[in-house]
């Protein structure tokens, strides 16, 4: 008689999760820890630069976590693959679903956007007045800071309130010019 084991939330591959944490929990969690960073902050800038820092911790884990389990430790070299598995897979394993945009800025080749139309970390939460600018997406942009930095393509990503949520990620000029040279190949 075999006894079978099930497997653990750990075990499951990242890619075919399926929502396995209920929207409500969820949103409960995340309002607490913007409270949590509320009650240890005096401006919204310091509120957001503490969120972003909350982010990055995520996106070092998810990134090393995925690296390992789905990609048998290899990463991505090139620019714009590194982007697109950001906008499509990361976002589905976080989210449920791709974000909506990834575009390229007309004027400075360093710099691309990822938008999001509705980012859910701003969906439950009530911004007070004197708090109007606050957009805890700025959570987010962390960890797409970290995803980028700890895969070897530095970057500064910011959160800003155009057409929903737009991630302003901007690279190190030393990025483009390794992204030129692996073209040139």
């Amino acid at each position: 008689m075999s006894s079978r084991v099930k497997p653990s939330i750990l075990d499951k591959p990242l890619s075919r999760g399926k929502g396995e944490v209920a929207l409500s929990c969820y949103a409960l969690l995340f309002s607490e820890l913007v409270q949590y960073c509320l009650n240890r902050v005096y401006t919204v800038p310091e509120l957001q630069n503490k969120l972003s820092e909350m982010g990055q911790d995520v996106g070092t884990r998810i990134i090393d976590l995925y690296t390992v389990r789905e990609k048998n430790g290899k990463r991505e070299i090139k620019l714009l693959n590194m982007l697109l598995f950001i906008k499509s897979t990361l976002w589905k394993t976080l989210f449920g679903k791709e974000a909506d945009k990834l575009e390229h800025a007309n004027d400075d080749e360093r710099t691309y956007y990822i938008i999001e139309k509705e980012a859910l970390v701003n969906k439950y939460i009530s911004v007070p007045k004197d708090k109007g600018s606050l957009n805890c997406a700025t959570f987010n942009a962390g960890i797409i800071e970290a995803v980028l930095t700890k895969s070897g393509f530095p970057a500064k990503v910011t959160a800003h309130w155009h057409q929903g949520t737009t991630y302003m990620v901007k690279f190190d000029d030393t990025v483009i010019a390794r992204d030129k040279m692996l073209e040139d190949r």
